[in-house]
């Protein structure tokens, strides 16, 4: 299972750490999921959504 939003598609992120000495690792910055169980279609599916999509109110939670 990726780490990517269901509804836009949000995913992570690579880059370099970089100290002072300009060395230089790998690190990896993931979004900020919430798993929620949401209507679609008429059905309740668990989604793994981004907080700003649910802030944005782009998914109806179930109840």
């Amino acid at each position: 299972m990726a780490w990517k939003c269901d509804t836009c598609g949000k995913g992570s992120l690579t880059g370099n750490r970089v100290s002072h000495a300009n060395n230089k690792t790998k690190t990896k910055s993931f979004p900020n999921l919430r798993r929620v169980r949401a209507n679609v279609d008429g059905t309740t599916l668990r989604l793994r959504v981004c907080a700003r999509c649910l802030k944005a109110g782009k998914i109806v939670k179930a109840a």
